[in-house]
């Protein structure tokens, strides 16, 4: 499943940023999906994901908001009082099994990135 993150750019701390991801030729719905990020230096990190529910890593909840709209074939990435720790590039998975969940190998498909910078 082709996918395209977009969405990111540069803000302030306190800023806020809406993420999407795309797909083309198959229909998300039935797919789990998920964002991840990595940080210059640092390893791939879980972000958020949605399946059934939504689940978040800690360091994001209660800031970011994962939602999907099926009619569009897109899920976003809601990203509310950032901060410079948010740095990274942001990819968004797709996981065919409609699992999810925190770790990257679950995931079969991957978006090329999409760069949120956030300035103090």
């Amino acid at each position: 499943v082709p996918l395209q993150a977009y969405g990111g750019g540069l803000v302030q701390a306190g800023d806020s940023l809406r993420l999407s991801c795309a797909a083309s030729g198959r229909t998300l719905s039935m797919y789990a999906m998920g964002w991840f990020r990595q940080a210059p230096g640092k390893e791939r990190e879980f972000v958020a994901c949605i399946s059934r529910s939504q689940y978040y890593a800690d360091s994001v909840k209660g800031r970011f908001t994962i939602s999907r709209d099926n009619a569009k074939n897109t899920v976003y990435l809601q990203m509310n009082s950032l901060k410079p720790e948010d740095t990274a590039v942001y990819y968004c998975a797709a996981d065919s099994m409609g699992l999810g969940g925190y770790y990257a190998r679950r995931y079969d498909y991957w978006g090329q990135g999409t760069q949120v910078t956030v300035s103090s």
